[in-house]
């Protein structure tokens, strides 16, 4: 604390002490420490965001699996790719067991990254349909978080 005295002693705002604060300099190396926290923890943090979008897809893509099981049990059959995964919760035309909706929520999610999955049948391996997210590019193709994510391993 600094006091700064006046010749005046007689007034009381004579003895006044200047208010504490920060400095430029002090200012500066906390951002600069701040900064460099941010740098070395940020990217660990952005890179086990896409990890978790990654595992969530895998998770919901099972769930679609399960789902389009208990719709061959009821049905007989697989949806079509032209049906698609709406199938699990709209009973397609021509049906006449159905006792969907198949799904949670009474609709089908979009992949973590907001985009609708992809569902193919009949495919050539087993089991007889591909669910497919295109991954954070929304491309097919991909490496990283950007990668397709199918309950199929090519």
């Amino acid at each position: 604390m600094t006091f700064v005295s006046c010749s005046s002693a007689a007034s009381a705002r004579c003895l006044r002490h200047a208010s504490p604060g920060y400095t430029l300099v002090e200012m500066l190396v906390v951002l600069t420490i701040i900064s460099l926290i941010l740098g070395l923890v940020g990217p660990r943090v952005l890179n086990y965001l896409g990890e978790s979008r990654v595992k969530t897809a895998h998770l919901q893509i099972e769930s679609f699996a399960s789902a389009l099981d208990l719709f061959y049990i009821d049905v007989g059959r697989y949806p079509s790719s032209s049906e698609g995964l709406a199938a699990l919760v709209q009973r397609p035309s021509g049906v006449d067991v159905w006792t969907g909706p198949y799904v949670k929520g009474g609709r089908v999610p979009n992949d973590p990254w907001g985009k609708p999955y992809l569902y193919r049948f009949p495919v050539d391996h087993v089991p007889p349909y591909e669910i497919v997210s295109l991954g954070s590019d929304g491309q097919e193709g991909g490496v990283g978080t950007a990668a397709d994510i199918s309950n199929v391993e090519h």
